[in-house]
């Protein structure tokens, strides 16, 4: 049945992929410049301009009707070759994507595991000390965070622990070329202190209220009160009934927090300089680079449906009360 249950599925979001790939090959098409003109070398004579030109456009697949460049930038896409830059003179996309998404999957691992090794706990503690003062500090403090703009979080961050106590590096990456071995990887947390620190705070301002609605929501139900009138510890009611019973809408954070190792951080990555997919996405989109804008928003829409997918997948397995039809 989960095997029906998924390719079921799968023809359902193929569709919405096919109808997300053209929304975004037309927003590319009708970007404003020239990507062609943009790798033109600076130094070109002008009685070679036109076929240098028109040999670069061969390369692109820009001079050819709209409906064969979908149809060959889809087919690409497929295969496992994205295109070529207009910003990095012609260079494969894929190329250009490596390094950036190394760094964004390493900066999101981190964050998801400090992330939810504080949300999980806390929005349990909260729920179960409901109206007390720590369930108060924290949604204060939940407040707080999520009516800050994540880019002041990150400024603020680098005011303090930067600039006035300079305990961390500004933003940036390590230098590889300088730095071997253990130093290296010295670097690489320094580097990730802050960062890592900007997207926990931003992070956690919904996740610990969410959880927290979950918990007493399942905390309130009936079995909970039977499980109690048995004489069972707290201990056990907390976590092997109503956390149980309460993961599956906590779930659909845990599972995002893993399809999210993909997903860049536009502001936080632009704020401190960081070499990920978010800061890639900002430089292709003022370069008009349209292989690199198109390539990257058509791998979160995949992302994005591919942990929909799974999301529904886990509510079955989780809850054999959901039947998988």
């Amino acid at each position: 049945m989960l095997l029906k249950f998924v390719i079921k599925r799968i023809i359902i979001l193929l569709p919405v992929i096919f109808g997300i790939s053209i929304i975004l090959f037309i927003v590319a098409r009708i970007m404003p410049g020239d990507p062609i003109r943009v790798m033109m070398p600076l130094n070109t004579r002008p009685d070679q301009y036109d076929a240098l030109y028109n040999a670069l456009a061969e390369r692109m697949g820009v001079n050819r009707p709209v409906y064969e460049q979908y149809f060959r930038w889809l087919r690409d896409i497929f295969s496992g070759h994205f295109g070529y830059s207009s910003m990095n003179n012609g260079r494969p996309v894929l190329d250009i994507l490596a390094e950036p998404m190394r760094n964004t999957i390493i900066l999101n691992f981190f964050q998801n595991i400090v992330y939810l090794l504080i949300a999980l706990p806390v929005g349990i503690r909260m729920a179960v000390k409901r109206g007390s003062f720590f369930d108060n500090a924290w949604q204060v403090f939940s407040l707080s965070t999520f009516s800050i703009p994540s880019f002041f979080i990150g400024l603020l961050l680098i005011f303090i622990f930067g600039i006035n106590l300079g305990w961390f590096p500004l933003g940036g990456m390590p230098n590889a070329v300088l730095l071997q071995g253990k130093d290296y990887y010295i670097a690489w947390v320094r580097h990730l202190v802050l960062p890592v620190s900007a997207l926990v705070l931003i992070s956690l301002a919904g996740a610990i209220r969410y959880i927290r609605n979950a918990m007493i929501d399942a905390l309130s139900q009936d079995y909970i009160r039977t499980a109690r009138s048995k004489g069972m510890s707290e201990k056990v009611v907390i976590y092997s009934h109503a956390f149980r019973n309460a993961l599956i809408p906590i779930s659909t954070i845990i599972v995002g927090t893993v399809f999210a190792l993909f997903a860049g951080s536009v502001a936080t990555e632009s704020i401190f300089n960081y070499n990920g997919i978010g800061r890639l996405l900002v430089s292709a989109v003022t370069g008009r680079d349209r292989m690199v804008v198109i390539s990257l928003n058509m791998l979160f829409s995949v992302v994005s449906v591919t942990a929909v997918l799974v999301a529904d997948i886990v509510y079955g397995l989780i809850d054999p009360r959901i039947k998988l039809k």
